[in-house]
This record gives C-alpha cells, sequence and structure tokens, in this order.
C-alpha cells in the first residue's frame, strides 16, 4: 500500500485487488491458490495469463513475489487485508445491511444519514444490503465489530428467553 501511494497508484491498485479478490471467489482459482501440489512457476504462468495486461505492473510484481515466496495461499486474505485498509486510509465505514425483504432507495438513504449523523461511524459509509426472509421483519446493521439486531426474529427469540424463565406462568404441554 505505500509504495503503491508513493507512485500516485493507489486507485488503480485497488481495482486490481478488488479484481483479484472476485476472482478468487471463482471455486477452481481459490483451489489452485491454495494447492501444494501445483509449482510456483505454474501459479506465475497462470497469474500472468490471467492478469497481465489488465492489472497494474506493481500489482503483477506482488502476486509474482507472493506466489514465489510460496505465500499465494494467503493472497484472497491479503486482499480483504488491503481493501480494509483502504477504507481505513481514505475513512470509509463499510457496513452491511440485512433485511427481511429488498429495501427501498428512500429508506437506505435515511440509514445512511443516521449511521453517518452517528459518532460509530466514519466520514463516508459503504453500505452493502443483503435480503433474509428469515428475519421475518425490521433488520441488521453490522459494520466493524458492531451490530445492531433490530430483527422481528430476534424480538422473538428474546420474548421466548424472558417467559421460559418467568416462574409465574405454567408451562403448557404440547398435545
Amino acid at each position: 500500500m505505500d509504495l503503491a501511494i508513493e507512485q500516485n497508484k493507489l486507485e488503480r491498485v485497488l481495482e486490481d485487488v478488488q479484481s483479484f479478490k472476485a476472482a478468487t471467489e471463482v471455486r477452481d482459482f481459490y483451489l489452485l491458490l491454495k494447492s501444494p501440489i501445483v509449482k510456483a512457476s505454474k501459479k506465475v504462468s497462470i497469474l500472468n495469463e490471467l492478469f497481465e495486461g489488465k492489472y497494474d505492473e506493481l500489482s503483477m510484481a506482488f502476486l509474482r513475489i507472493l506466489v514465489n515466496k510460496g505465500r499465494e495461499e494467503y493472497l484472497p486474505e491479503i486482499a480483504e487485508v488491503f481493501i480494509d485498509h483502504y477504507r481505513e486510509l481514505k475513512g470509509i465505514s463499510s457496513v452491511r445491511l440485512i433485511t427481511a425483504t429488498p429495501i427501498e432507495d428512500d429508506v437506505l438513504k435515511q440509514i445512511e444519514s443516521k449511521l453517518l449523523a452517528s459518532e460509530e461511524t466514519a466520514k463516508t459509509v459503504e453500505i452493502t444490503t443483503e435480503v433474509d426472509p428469515e428475519l421475518i421483519g425490521g433488520f441488521v446493521i453490522e459494520f466493524e465489530d458492531k451490530m445492531y439486531d433490530a430483527s422481528i426474529a430476534n424480538k422473538i427469540e428474546a420474548l421466548k428467553k424472558e417467559f421460559a424463565g418467568n416462574t409465574y406462568v405454567s408451562k403448557v404441554e404440547k398435545k
């Protein structure tokens, strides 16, 4: 990252790292990187074939060095850490929003403004959305090491625990 900043290539290298991270989500490519059977020279030639001319030379040199040093199995994790450091450097909070149904844009903008107004997030917020029907309703927000669960499923679970510990209500047997 320091070298990319020094050479004014941080944004370009970030694009390469994001592209590489997406490529590692392809199972066969991921297994190739993790395989101790495939020789480093073969892995380098595959990386050259796939990415040379598409990635900046700084990115390619980094990939080659890691493969030649036998560290290619860590490349997916290294890519993730690079992206995290970039976000930290640029003051970007990555937020994961999980809802029971797809969320409308105006609601998403309201949530984003609330997050920006809080002192918990950085000056910029990057929101990724997911849909999980098991939440029944409400939402779950995850960022950094925090989670805010305002889902109906969570509230039902809390009520079950509360009633399970209630000594004044007799337990009803199921027939």
